[in-house]
Formats: C-alpha cells, sequence, structure tokens
C-alpha cells in the first residue's frame, strides 16, 4: 500500500485484489480465470476464490542433503531458463 494514497486502502479488498491477480499468472493458462470472471471476482463483496497455483516464471530451489559438513553451506539446484534474443540484421 501506497502511504502517499489520499484514501485509506481497506486491507481485505487489497488482499482480494492481489489473490485475483495471483490466479490470472497461473503457469497453465486452462487453469486463468476469464476476464469476466475476473470483473465478477473483483465485483462481488466476498467472492470465494479458489487457492492460486504455481504463477508461471516461477523458480524454485531445492535444497539437498549433499550440504559440506565443515562450512554448513547448502547447495541448491535452479530450474534452467533459456532466453533467446533476436538480434535485426
Amino acid at each position: 500500500m501506497d502511504s502517499l494514497m489520499e484514501q485509506p486502502v481497506d486491507i481485505q479488498e487489497l488482499v482480494k485484489c492481489i489473490h485475483v491477480g495471483l490466479l490470472c499468472v497461473q503457469q497453465r493458462p486452462e487453469d486463468r480465470p476469464t476476464m469476466a470472471s475476473v470483473v465478477v471476482m473483483l465485483d462481488i463483496e466476498n467472492p470465494i476464490l479458489l487457492q492460486p497455483k504455481q504463477p508461471g516464471y516461477y523458480t524454485e530451489r531445492f535444497f539437498t542433503d549433499t550440504d559440506s559438513s565443515s562450512t554448513n553451506v547448502k547447495s541448491h539446484t535452479r530450474n534452467e531458463v533459456t532466453v533467446t534474443l533476436l538480434q535485426g540484421r
């Protein structure tokens, strides 16, 4: 919430907007709500919202049990992401 806003913000309304936003960025497009249902969810006072699934572009670290015991440093792996940049001629 921005402290410079002129009107006080309803915390429940803010949480509802964040929740609906998370529903809109789920990894699988078929899990995302339609725009019509988003409008309904935002318009209703107390909508029943589904629990959002994993968002798209989510990276997660997995800690393994092969930690270095002397330094107590955990090793981890990352999801592999590739980026392709198009260069004009």
